[in-house]
């Protein structure tokens, strides 16, 4: 039977002279939180690209990263899958919402090719879930921070990804926000059953329950 959830096995992340992470083995059973902590530079970010696929998408110039490891998703080995067909949601700092297209059409974008009446409803449940219900003609630019943040999370979820991977999603709120938001956040992935990958700096940013991971020091 195969295991659900998150699974990485990692012997090494980083580049041919210098190893970011060694030695990590960690699972994410669905609908929990593994928060990895750790000072800047000592691989939390990078393990999210590779997790994603998405680590050898790096600027010009920039020594390339590799990942040596093995990485399942119930029971699917995404080492042998293009970033596209991992099934996995990623959220970072910014909510990266489509300027040239309105609230609603950046939700629809995420949602999976089917019957258009079923895509629209779906934007329309996620809309409410948001507490934005009506505000599908905004412009993004015209909303609140945390009203931009709660359009992000649902876009990533309206493409059913198998698992989440947060990147210091509350870092740009302000306290308040940040209060409001992540309970909120957290709830979903649960009803929802995904397990969630969470990196931040911050320690009050940990869900209830969740397991804290800390990543060596960077050198």
């Amino acid at each position: 039977m195969n295991p659900t959830g998150l699974q990485v096995h990692l012997k090494r992340l980083g580049t041919p002279e210098r190893a970011l992470l060694e030695a990590l083995q960690f699972s994410v059973p669905p609908g929990a939180v593994l928060t990895l902590m750790g000072p800047s530079g000592s691989g939390k970010s990078s393990l999210l690209a590779a997790i994603a696929g998405t680590l050898d998408s790096r600027p010009e110039g920039l020594q390339s990263l590799t990942f040596q490891g093995r990485i399942t998703l119930n029971g699917q080995d995404l080492m042998t899958l293009p970033t596209h067909r991992r099934a996995v949601g990623l959220l970072f700092q910014d909510p990266l919402l489509f300027a040239h297209l309105s609230v609603a059409e950046n939700l629809l974008f995420a949602v999976p090719p089917g019957p258009k009446a079923e895509r629209l409803a779906q934007v329309t449940q996620a809309l409410q879930e948001a507490d934005l219900a009506g505000m599908g003609g905004r412009d993004p630019s015209t909303l609140s921070g945390g009203q931009r943040a709660r359009v992000a999370l649902m876009r990533a979820l309206l493409a059913r990804p198998q698992a989440l991977l947060l990147d210091e999603p509350f870092s740009k709120l302000d306290a308040a926000l940040r209060a409001q938001f992540r309970p909120w956040v957290f709830a979903h992935v649960r009803e929802r059953g995904i397990p969630v990958v969470l990196v931040t700096h911050d320690a009050q940013d940990v869900a209830d329950a969740s397991r804290v991971m800390e990543l060596g020091h960077a050198g």
